[in-house]
This record gives C-alpha cells, structure tokens and sequence, in this order.
C-alpha cells in the first residue's frame, strides 16, 4: 500500500432542485481538460448526457472520459459508492483521483449526505466535505420555496449559490429571488451560472484548500458589523466584554444571524455550549459557521456545521482580515436568535 492511499479526498456536493441547471453545469466541467484527476459521483448518466464524452467502461458502472474524468453511476448506498470508488483507486482499476464531485438527485436534502460524509468512522478517515454548491432556478424559485422543504435545505446547506435562468426571468423576479437567498443563507457566495466558471466553482475546495484563509475572508466580508449597531456585555449591562446583538433576517420561519463578539474565546467552553445548543436544537440549526479567535492562541480557528454535526475545526496560519473579532453565522428555523444569544452570554459569559 502506497502512502497515497492514507490520502484524505475532498468531496464537493453538487445539488440543485429539478430542472435548476445543475446537470448543465456538471457538463460544462466533464469537457473541460481541467476535470482530470476528478471523479464524480452521478445517479444517472443519462441525466448529464456525456455520451460523446466516453472512451471506454473500465469497470462496472464506471466511465472514463477523454478529459481523463473518471464518472460513476450510483445505484445503491452512498457509502458503498464512496467506498467502490476508493478500492478502484488503490487496485488501479481507475485512474487516481484527488477530488470527487457528488451530484445529488434534485430532491436530494443535503443534511443526509454530509451526515455520511463526516459522520461515518471509516468514511471519515479517506473523505472531507468540501464545498456544497446550489444551483437555484430564478423562474421557478418562489413556487419550489413554498412548495418543497427540499429547497430550503439546498440553499441553507450552500457555501455557494449559482443563480441560473436569469435571462428568462423578469428584473422584479431576480430582485426578489436575491432578497430572499440574502434572508435565508447571507454568508452564502452568489453567483450567476451563466458567468461562472464551472472548473474553478466545482473543483475549489473551500477550508480544504491549499489556501483556507481565501474561504474565510468570504466569511468575514459577509458578516462585517454594522456601524453603531447596539453593543452589550456578557450581562447586559455597559462593559469591557462586547457582544453584537445578532442581526437577522428572516425567510418564512427560517432566518439567519450573525454573533459578533471582541472577547477571546475559551475553546473547551466554546465546545461544550455548541455541543449541547447542536443536541437540544439540531434540527432547526440548518447551519452554523464562524471564525473564532481563541485565548492563548494568535489565529483564528474556522468552524463549520450542519444541524447535529460540526466539521472538525479548521486552524488557519493567519488572519483574512485586519479585524480579530469573532463571529458566528446561524442558520435557523423556529428559533429565536435572542435565545441563541443569550445561552451564549449566560454559558460562555461564565467561564472567565
């Protein structure tokens, strides 16, 4: 066994609601030259339409592509794939990959499949979840939103949203449709599909990349403090110790908020608070993530959750800004931000 099989893949989700684009963005990568070394998970090939990309079938269910792309179908249990795909990789039944590109079904909730992904013992020693990538339809956004609770949770799962069919939609429909994803997932890059470049959006891989601090700059210019937002202390009243009370906005009973505090965080208090808010309140915490600047400590560490599960933390080598601040970004539904704020003062706010 070689020391690349003890490589640990970053895996890129690629989701969307039926007939979002997605598929057409997937395609735009297949037939780059920039998709080799990449492998990607797909349910069926008939949906991404690359038969003119094939050179041959070089195992069941798997295809190589002229690009040197290796694409598999998946037709039983995600982790078997992941785990097929790993025993072709080290047999060299396959070309190595570094990357995998997993497209969902378009009813797909995201929360299931990173649940496998970080949650899985063996999973987690060869995967990481890299970047989850929305595709959102402009004409059809508004009726899936309240039609479908699939929708919502793409777009609250996203660390990029790419907006497409723009050019078949109305300026007052784009404006809204912008209103409501900045309600929903405002810490969420947005993009136009017709713009984007699919190489560099699908085989980025956010925290995981060679450069992390890029991905957390993105953070931090979504979450900048509002000038002479209203600062309290650990206990409400006027103090050295500064919290931001959150702003939020709201999309239905899902809104987003932002927790902006100068105090340096005690990290085992820190685990212990969000561990227990993730076991009363992981169902409507859709998603949370936040740069934190620890006592003891000159760099800042990235966090970053969905519902129960948290990512393992992520230690950067320096600062995406000039500003040490932490902060936290929730995602919610049917939660009061007050509540979340105020179990952070009561806990965190005693432990110094």
């Amino acid at each position: 066994m070689t020391a690349a099989n003890f490589d640990i893949f970053p895996v890129n989700v690629l989701t969307g609601f039926l007939g979002s684009g997605k598929t057409t963005l997937l395609r735009r990568l297949l037939s780059s030259e920039l998709a080799g070394e990449t492998a990607v998970l797909i349910n069926e090939f008939g949906e991404v339409g690359i038969d003119n990309l094939l050179v041959a079938e070089v195992a069941p269910d798997t295809v190589l592509l002229k690009t040197g792309c290796v694409c598999c179908s998946i037709r039983g249990e995600l982790k078997e794939a992941f785990l097929g795909l790993l025993s072709k990789r080290q047999s060299g039944e396959i070309p190595p990959f570094v990357r995998i590109i997993l497209e969902t079904t378009g009813l797909a909730e995201p929360a299931p499949i990173l649940a496998t992904l970080l949650a899985d013992p063996v999973l987690c020693h060869h995967f990481k979840l890299g970047l989850v990538i929305t595709v959102v339809d402009c004409v059809n956004a508004e009726f899936q939103r309240e039609s479908f609770p699939e929708w919502t949770a793409q777009v609250t799962a996203a660390d990029r949203v790419v907006i497409s069919k723009v050019d078949l939609a109305d300026q007052e429909t784009y404006a809204a449709l912008q209103d409501s994803l900045a309600k929903m997932n405002h810490a969420a890059s947005k993009l136009l599909a017709a713009e984007v470049d699919a190489s560099d959006l699908l085989l980025g891989s956010g925290l995981h990349s060679l450069a992390p601090e890029t991905e957390a700059r993105r953070w931090v210019e979504q979450t900048r403090c509002v000038p002479g937002e209203p600062r309290l202390d650990w206990s409400g009243e006027p103090g050295d110790r500064l919290i931001n009370r959150p702003r939020h906005q709201e999309e239905g009973a899902v809104r987003s908020f932002c927790l902006v505090f100068e105090e340096q965080v005690n990290w085992i208090g820190f685990g212990l608070w969000l561990s227990m808010l993730l076991n009363r309140h992981g169902a409507n915490i859709l998603r949370v993530k936040g740069i934190l600047h620890l006592a003891g400590t000159d760099y800042p560490v990235a966090i970053h959750g969905v519902q129960h599960l948290v990512h393992p933390p992520v230690h950067l080598t320096s600062w995406p800004s000039q500003d040490r601040t932490s902060r936290i970004i929730f995602i919610v539904r049917n939660l009061s931000p007050e509540a979340v704020e105020r179990s952070f003062k009561t806990f965190c706010g005693n432990l110094s």
